[in-house]
């Protein structure tokens, strides 16, 4: 009876082992399978990340065409309601009035409208002749082209630049005094810009142009830190590297 026993123990006993292998056989197919169901969603994940990161880019782009066009569709508006009034046909009562005579009227004085500088005028128009203006060396125009600029569009997706190539021109034109305010207030006025790490950058070598060694690093530390993926960083560190043989 004993021996009986023990054999149908040992059965049962292989008979749970086969049944527990069995188990952890699923067990091992159905984590596969859950597995590669993670993976599956995490690509699709990723795919719907870059997909709205892709939008995301496009509708900015698309914004900042928009309001790119809204400001010149507003200054054409300016230029179509400043234009004169078109004159009528001369007076039946006077029709051999000779060219000066009184009878024949005079062109309507001028409004002076297009006087002024910026007005009625589209923005990259005047963007890019104050640029031009930069790029000649004739840096007194350029930044009151630039200021004319920001005066008239201060919110055009340009205008960051444009501060900040007021203050390169006046760097450029040995003003450094008011490089370093013009420099400040790209800072100040546009701290979310792409324009911050040049203005940083350039505070740095005006400082370092009026002497101000220690307060030229700091600028250059500045781009290096907050900045470090920009082109702006690479010169700020071949600045402090200089500065650094210098001493």
């Amino acid at each position: 009876m004993l021996q009986e026993q023990q054999q149908q123990l040992q059965q049962m006993l292989g008979g749970l082992a086969d049944t527990l292998k069995a188990m952890n056989t699923r067990l091992d197919s159905d984590a596969d399978v859950e597995r590669k169901a993670f993976a599956d969603q995490k690509l699709l994940v990723t795919g719907i990340n870059d997909t709205v990161r892709v939008l995301r880019e496009k509708a900015d782009d698309t914004n900042v065409r928009l309001s790119t066009m809204t400001q010149e569709v507003q200054s054409l508006r300016q230029t179509v309601a400043s234009m004169p009034a078109t004159q009528g046909p001369p007076s039946a009562g006077a029709p051999d009035a000779a060219p000066g005579d009184p009878a024949a009227g005079s062109p309507a004085p001028s409004t002076g409208a297009g006087a002024a500088p910026g007005a009625n005028i589209s923005p990259t128009r005047m963007y890019d002749q104050s640029y031009a203006d930069y790029s000649a060396g004739q840096y007194d125009l350029a930044v009151e082209g630039f200021q004319a600029f920001i005066r008239t569009f201060p919110t055009s997706p340009n205008a960051d630049e444009a501060q900040l190539y007021v203050g390169y021109s006046l760097y450029n034109a040995g003003k450094n005094t008011e490089a370093l305010a013009a420099l400040q207030k790209v800072i100040s006025d546009y701290p979310q810009s792409n324009s911050v790490s040049s203005a940083y950058y350039k505070l740095g070598l005006t400082y370092e142009a009026l002497k101000q060694v220690d307060t030229a690093r700091k600028a250059f530390e500045t781009v290096v830190q907050k900045y470090p993926s920009s082109y702006d960083a690479v010169l700020a560190q071949q600045a402090l590297e200089r500065l650094k043989r210098r001493n």
